[in-house]
């Protein structure tokens, strides 16, 4: 903040102080109403008319105070500009300090429970529920609660992975991280009736299409161009993070549309490394949690 903008801010709040201040104190000894004027000439709604009364003394005495425990307050802490108050806090400190506190407690609980597989602390009850509470607080929000992902994030419950589901493959991903690139065949399929049929012919992978004609057409395409990523069979590369499209469950979505839109511009799936959020430790047992949602499901 430059010295300025501190020095404004001071200026405006110390003006708000003393305004209200004015305002409470200008206003205490307001006039009483006269009781032989009419009432007509007060504001009513509703059977209640408002008069020219000053304030309760118990509420004059509370902004008194509220006044009080503002400056005092600002001297505590920040508040007027670039000034710290006499305390000396910080939201950083104040958040470093948490973290120690919490640190002391956690790290030698994460330290014991590193000691162990993943495939050991897939079934250790403790690690489970540690293991989601950090897949709440980092990984929900694209995966939601329940694993089962949404649009643009897989399902991490129906055993089919991108990348590999063994706990070394889990760990690789929440570690560093994934980039899933599919390019666009818009300029390479040029007419919309071949993205259509390979569309089709993808589709009726995992699902039943009558037009043969149509899908034989798409088939051709398909061992051309896509079979290079996800195989002849269509089963997916786990080392490129190409799809299994014999699956019935879709990232992108599983209708027409959304298949020949994916085929025409592509897609662009990143999964953010925490190696830089989370401890080893932390990623350890987390991959623990995600491995026994694959285990539920064999």
């Amino acid at each position: 903040m430059s010295n300025f903008f501190s020095y404004y801010i001071i200026f405006l709040v110390l003006l708000s102080i003393i305004g209200y201040s004015l305002l409470l104190f200008l206003t205490r000894n307001a006039t009483h109403h006269d009781e032989g004027k009419d009432k007509k000439a007060y504001t009513s709604f509703d059977g209640i008319t408002e008069l020219n009364e000053p304030l309760p003394m118990w509420w004059f005495w509370l902004f008194v105070i509220s006044i009080f425990f503002g400056l005092f307050y600002l001297v505590l802490y920040p508040g007027l500009g670039k000034t710290i108050g006499v305390l000396n806090w910080t939201s950083y400190k104040d958040h470093d300090d948490r973290v120690i506190k919490e640190n002391k407690v956690y790290d030698p609980m994460y330290a014991a429970l590193f000691q162990d597989s993943i495939e050991s602390l897939s079934m250790n009850l403790t690690a489970l529920k540690i293991g989601r509470s950090l897949f709440i607080s980092n990984c929900s929000l694209c995966h939601g609660l329940d694993a089962k992902g949404g649009n643009g994030f897989p399902n991490l419950t129906n055993n089919k992975w991108l990348y590999g589901g063994t706990p070394n493959d889990i760990k690789m991903t929440l570690t560093n991280g994934r980039r899933g690139k599919m390019p666009g065949y818009g300029n390479v399929i040029n007419s919309d009736s071949d993205i259509e049929s390979t569309a089709l012919y993808v589709l009726s992978l995992s699902k039943k299409i009558d037009n043969i004609n149509v899908t034989d057409k798409g088939r051709i395409k398909f061992n051309t161009i896509c079979s290079a990523c996800h195989g002849m069979n269509a089963k997916g590369n786990k080392f490129i993070g190409a799809p299994d499209l014999t699956d019935p469950q879709w990232i992108y979505g599983d209708k027409l549309e959304d298949i020949k839109n994916t085929i025409k511009n592509g897609r662009n799936g990143v999964m953010p490394a925490h190696k830089s959020i989370l401890t080893k430790e932390q990623i350890h047992i987390l991959t623990a949690y995600v491995y026994s949602l694959n285990k539920l499901n064999e």
